[in-house]
């Protein structure tokens, strides 16, 4: 069982740079016992370029403005309270959680449970798979993870060595193998050997004419032969680091297969953790983990309110 304190520790530490720098500079705008007109503009700027985002800046700051101008508060603390509320609203996307997440004994409605992992190559996916995998054994969950990217040369490879490290079986194929018969194949492994969770690995590029989106159906559709209502969770790594470059990209995924969540990787690599309010705002998806360092066990489940918090700790 992760520990309340535990998480939240993960998460300010994953935020550090984005906190020294970025959001240093917000807490710095808002350290003043009376806010002028003139910080308006410093606020918006600050926001942007810690990749919220443009449109949801500028929409931010007219929210903060109207409840200044109501609440009658014009001193920095008060402000400060009135942006944290701001922005812990927008990460409180109203989807359905993930049930891995959960902080006490997983009660899951299916065996297998079946999850299902997508994003390019390049943004921790194979990392983020062994993480979540981890974060499920120490909870005395079974995993069997797919190597379903075949198409990436020692992508299989880099799973199993993956596997062996929080000591998981792997199901995988040659390379350049049907991915749908790998899912398939671990499918039915995890129902023989009595599994609690499948994590499958896809591709995140092809080598071939064939379209990634599509081959990502097929695969969904052979999953679901197997049961119906499966993948009963598909998570989206995305790289922090690539900023608001990722959100198109998480778009394509989203419209294709129907991303229930998000994985944000490589969270302390990155000054400008605004992105995870760019991402709930115009993906309307929940983040349900945050990658927060190299090691496997580098992983919280993500809350917004400790996110906030984390924001806007003041550095030791």
């Amino acid at each position: 069982m992760i520990r309340l304190f535990g998480r939240k520790q993960k998460i300010e530490s994953g935020l550090q740079k984005t906190r020294s720098g970025l959001f240093g500079r917000i807490l710095g705008i808002l350290d003043k016992p009376t806010v002028s007109d003139d910080v308006w503009d410093e606020l918006e700027e600050a926001l942007i370029a810690a990749d919220v985002g443009a449109k949801l800046a500028i929409e931010i700051l007219a929210r903060i403005k109207e409840r200044v101008r109501k609440e009658g508060a014009r001193d920095g603390p008060a402000v400060q309270a009135i942006l944290k509320d701001e922005m812990l609203r927008v990460l409180t996307v109203a989807s359905k959680p993930s049930l891995l997440a959960g902080e006490e004994k997983l009660a899951l409605p299916a065996k297998p449970y079946v999850v299902l992992i997508i994003g390019v190559n390049g943004v921790g996916k194979t990392t983020s798979i062994a993480k979540i995998g981890k974060l499920l054994t120490d909870k005395g969950v079974t995993v069997l993870l797919a190597a379903g990217d075949t198409f990436r040369a020692a992508g299989a490879e880099q799973l199993e060595i993956w596997a062996k490290r929080i000591n998981v079986e792997v199901v995988s194929h040659q390379s350049g193998g049907d991915p749908g018969a790998v899912a398939f194949d671990a499918l039915q492994a995890a129902k023989a050997r009595g599994s609690d969770v499948v994590i499958i690995d896809t591709a995140g590029r092809l080598h071939t004419k064939t379209n990634l989106m599509e081959e990502l159906k097929k695969v969904q559709r052979v999953i679901q032969r197997f049961d119906a209502k499966s993948p009963h969770e598909t998570i989206l790594v995305l790289d922090a680091t690539t900023g608001q470059n990722g959100l198109a990209q998480a778009k394509s995924f989203a419209d294709a297969v129907g991303v229930t969540g998000i994985m944000l990787a490589k969270l302390d690599g990155t000054a400008k953790g605004g992105i995870a309010f760019a991402i709930a705002d115009q993906l309307k998806l929940p983040i349900v983990f945050v990658g927060t360092g190299e090691q496997t066990d580098d992983i919280a489940a993500f809350s917004a309110s400790d996110f906030v918090d984390a924001l806007f700790a003041r550095e030791a």
